[in-house]
């Protein structure tokens, strides 16, 4: 089949073939034990492209010695699971249908429910693949009744073998020799990202870029740079490793990790996406620097400001700026903890009356009574004058804490010295 696709060609016909987990897809790994039993469960294989979900369900339908249906959530629906259901049982008798359902998290919620009625009366045997996490995306009663495993993006260790198997292949057919340099595989491996079948197409397309040499067919460093150059950027808008890199950079900062904190940056940045990170840093000034370094919040929508301006790939610039500014910053989450104290008081049902002498009296139809004085505070030493603010019914409640820091410390002496005299 030389029209066939080489991810095709290469694609692992055992499980000791497939790269990854080995407490997964070794000889003694869970699908092993799986396969070995008899007994195939409903199953979620949750993870990147390019993992080994369709190959792992391919071995387990071939193992079991049954036709693997596969169907695609993004254009599939209820009525196609029937069909393949009346087809599989006219052909063949009542036993069960092994159905494969990729991209599972576009089966919407009815959707998803209607499928479980075929698991439950033991019509299909699921197995649902998805890129996204399941628990987010995933009916809890579908989720209940199948296990669910995770695929995760392999290192370049692992994938180094798939791609000199391509590499072996592509060299086999090729109508001239073919070789490549030394750094050339190292180079594939790299630069897919954790993603075996981007790995592969790449070799493919190197094979058929390859540059006469000598009369035969080289394929250059330099080209496999190329190729790989923006194949490691996994990246979704609307997906989890967005959500991901955008936690990963507020942890970093958060933690004071400069170094991290640029390169989960880089990552949003190389991957075209300006607007996440500048609203996302715009948060950390407030809530993890905060009033350790209350000028770090107009530092930073400075920066946020230009990076807008400029666009990429100069808003790098003024953002690195915010990001090693934030990371390097004294940290206070003080002000983020009062607020969310406050209203969480308030949603409880904890609000109480404005104290009279606060209320817009000026206003006050009803000329009931004779509002106590509000003390004007620009009137007394320090422009300070005890008085009460919050409502009687939340009792002497606190919700402000000073954070230990310079700023807010000095800020506590300055208070309580001015209280006690």
């Amino acid at each position: 089949m030389l029209n066939q696709p080489l991810a095709d060609r290469i694609r692992p016909k055992s499980l000791s073939d497939v790269a990854g987990d080995p407490k997964l897809f070794g000889e003694k790994g869970i699908f092993a034990s799986m396969i070995a039993s008899g007994y195939i469960p409903n199953m979620i294989f949750f993870g990147p492209s390019g993992t080994g979900k369709t190959t792992v369900a391919n071995i387990i339908a071939e193992a079991a010695g049954k036709t693997l249906h596969k169907l695609n959530a993004t254009t599939a629906g209820i009525s196609d699971i029937k069909e393949v259901i009346a087809d599989t049982s006219s052909l063949m008798g009542s036993g069960g249908v092994l159905l494969y359902l990729d991209e599972i998290q576009y089966f919407n919620k009815k959707q998803q429910q209607s499928l479980l009625e075929f698991l439950e009366n033991g019509k299909i045997t699921l197995i649902a693949s998805t890129t996204e996490n399941p628990y987010f995306y995933v009916y809890n009663a579908l989720l209940s009744r199948s296990t669910v495993f995770e695929f995760k993006a392999l290192t370049a260790e692992e994938t180094l073998p798939a791609v000199l198997r391509a590499l072996d292949i592509v060299r086999s057919r090729s109508p001239l020799p073919l070789t490549w340099e030394e750094e050339v595989p190292g180079l594939i491996a790299a630069g897919c990202g954790g993603d075996v079948r981007k790995a592969v197409n790449a070799v493919e397309l190197l094979d058929r870029a390859a540059r006469p040499v000598d009369g035969g067919l080289r394929i250059t460093a330099a080209d496999a740079a190329q190729a790989a150059q923006r194949s490691a950027m996994r990246y979704d808008r609307e997906g989890d490793e967005h959500y991901d890199l955008l936690s990963a950079l507020q942890k970093s900062i958060r933690g004071s990790d400069p170094d991290a904190a640029v390169y989960y940056l880089g990552r949003l940045l190389e991957a075209g996406d300006l607007l996440s990170p500048c609203r996302r840093l715009l948060v950390m000034a407030a809530e993890d620097v905060g009033l350790a370094y209350p000028q770090a919040m107009a530092v930073t929508k400075a920066c946020v400001d230009a990076a807008r301006e400029l666009g990429l790939p100069e808003a790098r610039l003024p953002l690195a700026e915010a990001a090693i500014l934030l990371a390097t910053a004294p940290k206070s989450n003080s002000a983020h903890n009062a607020i969310i104290a406050a209203m969480d008081d308030i949603r409880r049902g904890r609000v109480g009356q404005v104290p009279r002498h606060l209320q817009n009296v000026h206003a006050d139809s009803t000329g009931s009574g004779k509002a106590p004085a509000y003390k004007y505070p620009h009137d007394y030493p320090h422009h300070y004058v005890a008085q009460r603010y919050l409502p009687e019914a939340l009792g002497d409640v606190t919700y402000y804490q000073y954070g230990d820091n310079k700023t807010e410390q000095a800020a506590r002496r300055y208070w309580e010295d001015i209280k006690k005299s």
